[in-house]
């Protein structure tokens, strides 16, 4: 690992000057991406060598939510990564590993991964969207957004189809609850399923809270 370490100092210096950063993608995201993806490469035994520089640059173009051609933005993060990589003297044997992890991480890119390392770099950035900071982040977003917190009627899409668009806790029926169901490795599916179950949590508690009914002569 010491020689990886050399580099890291580095990718985190570029990601810090050259990332466009939103509520949903910021450097303490990138940040936590690493630790888990090195937690995960160190249990399923995967190449610390292209997962780590891979977690680090991963959003490093990163398209808003909003933005037409957003799918395309880890494509175009791969090959920013590797054009930076090459300039910082990074071993070159790396790099086709480091490219698909990156381009493969996306859920819109719709991208399948076929190495250990494309795997546990997408569960890693998957990870991050669930949990208590996967609440925070969905709340963050859907505020920018300028999003209802939720519909009046069917609140918790239990009679109708979630509409994410227009309601952010619709997001969590129409992808986050779902996330632990896709994770690639068992590490991360462990996790993933702790983290969806603290969701779950939250949303009950949440369902009683918005409709609760108190007598005025309470």
């Amino acid at each position: 690992m010491g020689r990886l370490e050399q580099f890291e100092s580095k990718c985190l210096a570029f990601i810090e000057a050259e990332m466009v950063q939103d509520l949903a993608h910021d450097l303490n995201h990138v940040l936590r991406v690493v630790r888990n993806a090195k937690a995960l490469c160190e249990q399923e035994q995967a190449s610390f060598e292209i997962v780590v520089p891979a977690a680090y640059l991963h959003d490093c173009v990163s398209l808003g939510k909003a933005h037409p051609e957003r799918h395309k933005s880890s494509l175009l993060a791969a090959d920013k990564a590797i054009q930076f990589l090459t300039e910082i003297g990074y071993p070159a044997e790396y790099y086709a590993g480091i490219h698909h992890a990156i381009a493969a991480h996306s859920f819109s890119a719709k991208i399948q991964p076929t190495t250990k390392e494309a795997e546990i770099v997408q569960d890693a950035d998957r990870l991050d969207a669930l949990g208590a900071i996967g609440i925070a982040r969905c709340l963050q977003v859907g505020s920018q957004l300028e999003r209802a917190l939720y519909a009046a009627d069917d609140s918790f899409c239990e009679h109708r189809e979630p509409n994410d668009t227009r309601y952010t806790l619709d997001h969590f029926y129409a992808k986050l609850l779902s996330l632990s169901q896709l994770m690639r490795t068992k590490s991360a599916k462990i996790e993933a399923e702790k983290r969806t179950e603290f969701m779950r949590l939250y949303l009950s508690q949440l369902k009683n809270e918005v409709s609760i009914h108190v007598s005025p002569n309470q």
